[in-house]
C-alpha cells in the first residue's frame, strides 16, 4: 500500500509539472488578431472612485498558435487604466501565447483623479504587438468631479466614526452635516459615504437638478426636529441613486440604504424627485400628527428597491402624482396605523428578481415583536386614514392591494374611490376580510382587474396607453396637471399619467 501511495504522488506531480510546460510551438503574431470590441467604454466614473471591471476578448482565428510579443497601455506606467491579461495584473506584458482557434481575456479597470487630467473624457489605448503588426483597442472613460461627504475618522486609530442618535451610539458609519453642507446644489453631484444626517432644528435644502449618489451601505437621515426639502422641477428633477454610474448598474437594486425620516422629523417634502436602486427608497419612521403630514410627495418617482419603495410606520404621508414601481417586498407599506392620503398615484410592482410575497400596496394597523420572555406580542395603533383617490394598484401578482386589520386597534378608517385594483383571490385567502369587500360603501367607482395598458413595465414606464381602462375614469381633484405637466382639468384619467397613444412598431 505504501508503494501504491508513493506511485500516486508521483503521478500527480508529473501531471502538475506537465500543466506548466509549454509543449506546443508558436509563431509570432502577424497582426491578424481579432477583438470582441474595437473600443472599451468604461462608462462614467466619479473622481477617485474605482470603476467596474470590463472585459475584452482577444481571438486567434488562425490554425497555428501565436505569441504576442508585447501587450501594453499606450500611456505606459502613467496610465490611469489597469489591465489583467489572462490572470496576470499589470500595465505591460511580454510574450503572451494564444492557441490556435482560441482566445484570451483582457480585463480593464480605472480610477482617475479629475484634478490630474485636462479633459474629463479620459482615453488611452491597449497596444498589441509592435512595428508593422501593431493593433490597438481604444479605452474611453468620462470622469465627473463631485462634492464628497465622508464620515469622520479618528486621527490616531483611523477608525471611522459612527453616528450617535438619541444620545446612543449606533453601528451606522456616518456623521451629521455641517451648516455649510445643508444645501445640495446642481453645480456638481453630491456623493455620500456612510450616512449623512440632518441635525435637529436644521433643514437640508436640495436644489432643482441636483444629483445625490450614495456609496454602498450609505444613506440620508433626517433626525427628529429636522427637515428635508427637495425642490425639483418638471425640467430639472432631483435624483437619488447609487454611485456606480456604469450602465450595468443603472437598474441594480440594493446599491445603497435609504432616506430615513426619523421619529419627530417634520415638514419633509419631495418635489419632482426620482429615487432608485436602494434597499428602501424612503423610510418614514415618525409618529405623525393626523393633521400635519410628516412627508409630502409631489410628482415623484420611486423605482427598483430591494425591499420597499416607501415604508411608513405610524406616520402621516401625503402624495399626489406619485409613481412607485418595482420593489422586492412592496411598493408602499403603510404600517402600524397612521394617516395616509394619496391622489392620482400609480403603484405598479413588476419585480422579477425574486419571489415577491406581498402586494404592491399593504396597509395595516399593528406591529409584532418578541418580548424579553420570548413571548410573541402584537400591538395595534389607530389607522386615522388610508385614503386613495384616482389610484392604480397593479403588478405581476394576483393580489396587489391589501388592508390587513387586527381587531382591538381602535380606528381603522379607509376610503378608496375611482381607483383600479388588481385583485384575484383564487384561493379565497381574503374571503373573510371585510375590509376587502369592494362592494362596500368604503369603495366607490372601483375598476376591478382592469387593463392599465402600461407602456413598458419591465423598465418602470407606467405611462398608460389608448387601450387603458383608466381613461376618463378619475374624478375631478385639486391636481389639474399630471406628473408630466399635462392638463387633466377635464376628463381626468386614473393614475399619475394622462394617457397617450403609443407609437406603433414597424
Amino acid at each position: 500500500m505504501r508503494h501504491l501511495f508513493t506511485f500516486l504522488i508521483c503521478v500527480v506531480l508529473i501531471s502538475v509539472s506537465s500543466c506548466n510546460r509549454k509543449d506546443f510551438t508558436t509563431s509570432p503574431s502577424s497582426g491578424n488578431l481579432q477583438f470582441s470590441k474595437d473600443t472599451v467604454f468604461l462608462d462614467t466614473v466619479f473622481t477617485n472612485i474605482g470603476s467596474a471591471t470590463y472585459n475584452l476578448k482577444v481571438y486567434n482565428r488562425g490554425s497555428n498558435a501565436v505569441t504576442i510579443p508585447e501587450i501594453k497601455l499606450e500611456n505606459g506606467t502613467n496610465s490611469n487604466y489597469r489591465l489583467n491579461v489572462d490572470g496576470i495584473p499589470g500595465k505591460s506584458f511580454s510574450n503572451i501565447d494564444i492557441l490556435a482557434k482560441d482566445s484570451i481575456f483582457v480585463f480593464v479597470e480605472t480610477t482617475i483623479d479629475a484634478a490630474g487630467i485636462v479633459n474629463p473624457l479620459y482615453t488611452d489605448r491597449i497596444l498589441f504587438d509592435n512595428g508593422n503588426n501593431q493593433q490597438d483597442v481604444d479605452l474611453v472613460t468620462l470622469v465627473q468631479d463631485a462634492n464628497f461627504i465622508y464620515p469622520g475618522k479618528d486621527a490616531v486609530t483611523m477608525k471611522i466614526d459612527s453616528l450617535t442618535l438619541d444620545g446612543q451610539p449606533t453601528t451606522l458609519k456616518g456623521r451629521f452635516l455641517t451648516d455649510s453642507e445643508l444645501t445640495f446644489t446642481n453645480t456638481k453631484p453630491t456623493v455620500i459615504y456612510g450616512f449623512a444626517a440632518v441635525p435637529a432644528n436644521k433643514t437640508l435644502t436640495i436644489e432643482a437638478g441636483a444629483r445625490i449618489h450614495f456609496h454602498d451601505n450609505s444613506g440620508l437621515i433626517v433626525d427628529k426636529k429636522a427637515t428635508l426639502k427637495a425642490n425639483g422641477t418638471l425640467t430639472e428633477k432631483i435624483i437619488f441613486e447609487g454611485d456606480r454610474l456604469e450602465h450595468s448598474f443603472s437598474d441594480t437594486a440594493g446599491q445603497w440604504g435609504t432616506i430615513w425620516m426619523r421619529a419627530g422629523s417634520k415638514d419633509n417634502e419631495l418635489n419632482h424627485t426620482i429615487i432608485k436602486n436602494g434597499i428602501i427608497g424612503v423610510l418614514v419612521d415618525s409618529i405623525g400628527s393626523p393633521t400635519t403630514p410628516t412627508l409630502k410627495l409631489q410628482n415623484t418617482e420611486i423605482y427598483n428597491h430591494s425591499s420597499y419603495g416607501i415604508l411608513g410606520r405610524e406616520t402621516n404621508i401625503e402624495g399626489y402624482n406619485l409613481v412607485i414601481g418595482d420593489a422586492g417586498q412592496t411598493s408602499l407599506a403603510a404600517t402600524i396605523g397612521g394617516t395616509y392620503n394619496f391622489t392620482h398615484s400609480t403603484f405598479a410592482n413588476y419585480w422579477n428578481s425574486s419571489i415577491r410575497q406581498l402586494p404592491a400596496v399593504l396597509v395595516n394597523n399593528f406591529f409584532a415583536y418578541t418580548d424579553e420572555t420570548g413571548q410573541d406580542i402584537i400591538e395595534t395603533r389607530n389607522l386615522h386614514a388610508a385614503n386613495f383617490t384616482n389610484c392604480i394598484f397593479d403588478g405581476n401578482n394576483n393580489i396587489e392591494f391589501v388592508l390587513d386589520k387586527v381587531d382591538g386597534g381602535g380606528l381603522f378608517n379607509y376610503n378608496i374611490s375611482n381607483s383600479m385594483i388588481s385583485f384575484t383571490d383564487s384561493n379565497d385567502s381574503y374571503k373573510d376580510n371585510t375590509e376587502l369587500d369592494f362592494t362596500s360603501s368604503f369603495y366607490q367607482n372601483i375598476i376591478l382587474n382592469g387593463k392599465p395598458h402600461f407602456r413598458d413595465t419591465q423598465n418602470n414606464d407606467f405611462i398608460i396607453g389608448e387601450e387603458s381602462d383608466a381613461i376618463n375614469k378619475a374624478k375631478t381633484s385639486l391636481f389639474n396637471l399630471d406628473i408630466l405637466g399635462v392638463d387633466r382639468s377635464t376628463n381626468p384619467d386614473i393614475g399619475a399619467y394622462q394617457h397617450i397613444t403609443f407609437e406603433k412598431e414597424d
